[in-house]
C-alpha cells in the first residue's frame, strides 16, 4: 500500500500505463541486491532508490578513495576513508527514506554466496573483476534468482540479464553467463581501472541501464535483455545487441551439468 506522500513521489511512474499503481507497489515490495558499490553499482542504487524499490542490499568490502569519487557518483569527498557500503546507505536514506537499505562491509565469496542472494528477488552485479562475476552467476542460478550483470571496458561497456534456471517460451533452459564467456580471460590480460583509465560518465550510462533493467524484470513490461548482450562503444556513440543462445554443454545447465555448488570458486 502506498502512503500519500509515496504517491506524490513516484507520481511520474503512476501515470505510466507500463506501471501505474500495481507497478510501483511491486518495486516497493521488491529486495534487490546490488553487488559493488563502486562505479556500476553507484548510478544502480541511487536509481533504484529514487525509483521507490522497497529494500536495497548493498555488499563491497571496500573504502571509499579520491580516485573513486571521478566516477563513483553515490560518494562525496567527505566519505574518503569510510566503507563504501555506509557511504552508500547513507546516500540512499537522504534520497529517498521509504527505501530499506541492507549494508554488508564483507566480501562476497564461495562461502557467503548463496545465503546472501537467497534473501533477494533480484540481482544487480557491478563487480569489477571476472571472479567475482563467475561467483555470483553461478550462485544466481543456483539460488533461481534473475540477475542483471554489466562490465566497463576504457570506452565500452555492456550488460545483459540472466534467467539461466527458468525456461523460454519454447520449453528450453535460458542461456547462462558462461554461454555468453565460456572462460575467464587469463590472468593479467585485461587490466585493471586503475591501469587503463575510464571514462567517468561511462559507469553512469551502463549502471543506469543496468537499474532500468532490473526495474522492467520488477514491473514486468518490455522485452528482457535474457539472452541479449547490450554493447555501448562510448567513442563512436554506438549501440549494438548480440543475441546468445543457451550452449548445451556449458557446466550448469548443459545437457551434462558439472556445477552443482559453489566449491569451485573457493
Amino acid at each position: 500500500m502506498l502512503t500519500t506522500e509515496e504517491l506524490e513521489r513516484y507520481a511520474r511512474h503512476i501515470v505510466l500505463r507500463e506501471v501505474g499503481g500495481p507497478g510501483q507497489a511491486a518495486l516497493k515490495a521488491a529486495r534487490v541486491l546490488v553487488v559493488g558499490a563502486g562505479g556500476l553499482g553507484a548510478p544502480v542504487l541511487m536509481y533504484l532508490a529514487a525509483a521507490g524499490v522497497g529494500t536495497l542490499g548493498v555488499i563491497d568490502d571496500d573504502a571509499v578513495s579520491l580516485s573513486n569519487l571521478q566516477r563513483q557518483v553515490i560518494h562525496a569527498t567527505p566519505d574518503v576513508g569510510r566503507a563504501k557500503v555506509m557511504s552508500a546507505a547513507e546516500k540512499i536514506h537522504a534520497l529517498n527514506p521509504h527505501v530499506a537499505v541492507e549494508a554488508r562491509a564483507e566480501r562476497l565469496s564461495a562461502a557467503n554466496a548463496l545465503a546472501v542472494l537467497s534473501g533477494y528477488d533480484v540481482v544487480v552485479d557491478g563487480s569489477d573483476n571476472f571472479a567475482t562475476r563467475y561467483l555470483v552467476s553461478d550462485a544466481c542460478f543456483l539460488a533461481r534468482r534473475t540477475l542483471v550483470t554489466g562490465a566497463l571496458g576504457v570506452f565500452d561497456g555492456s550488460l545483459t540479464t540472466l534467467r539461466a534456471h527458468a525456461r523460454d517460451v519454447e520449453g528450453n533452459f535460458n542461456p547462462t553467463y558462461r554461454c555468453l564467456f565460456p572462460e575467464p580471460p587469463p590472468p593479467g590480460t585485461v587490466p585493471a581501472c586503475a591501469e587503463a583509465g575510464i571514462i567517468g560518465a561511462l559507469a553512469g550510462v551502463i549502471g543506469s541501464m543496468m537499474a532500468l533493467e532490473a526495474i522492467r524484470d520488477i514491473v514486468g513490461f518490455g522485452d528482457s535483455l535474457v539472452g541479449r548482450l547490450l554493447m555501448v562503444d562510448a567513442r563512436a556513440m554506438r549501440f549494438e545487441t548480440l543475441r546468445y543462445r543457451r550452449d548445451p554443454g556449458n557446466p550448469l545447465n548443459g545437457d551434462r551439468p558439472t556445477i552443482r555448488d559453489l566449491s569451485s570458486h573457493a
